[in-house]
């Protein structure tokens, strides 16, 4: 079980973080509307997206998986900002649920991250 949750998560966290890239990539109106909305469209959509699937790379890979949480926190962390200062808490009529996602990956990607505190190399 201890090395079965940590890897659950990490691919739950992957999942997450590339399924939303569709919707980056593809420049949907949705995604669209949220970049243009805090100032980073285009190229703010297309980085994130970049650095989204580097992170779900990551964190499906077992010895990387904490580099790719720690990306996650950061990137997720500034989404979160996001909500809360430009676009609200819901948007576009969703109910939340941007925003509940993006906290769920936050706190999954923390909760990895502590998993694999003992893993963390600094330079």
């Amino acid at each position: 079980m201890k090395r079965i949750l940590p890897q659950l998560l990490c691919v739950i966290v992957a999942v997450i973080l590339i399924q939303t890239l569709r919707f980056k990539f593809t420049a949907h109106p949705d995604s669209v509307y949220i970049f243009t909305k805090v100032g980073m469209e285009p190229y703010g959509r297309i980085g994130t997206g970049i650095v989204e699937l580097i992170a779900g790379i990551l964190l499906i890979i077992p010895k990387t998986a904490w580099i790719g949480a720690m990306i996650t926190l950061g990137t997720i962390g500034g989404a979160i900002m996001m909500h809360l200062t430009k676009l609200g808490i819901e948007v576009n009529n969703d109910g939340g649920t941007l925003f509940v996602v993006a906290i769920v990956t936050f706190v999954l990607s923390t909760i990895i991250l502590w998993i694999k505190r003992k893993e963390v190399k600094f330079f």
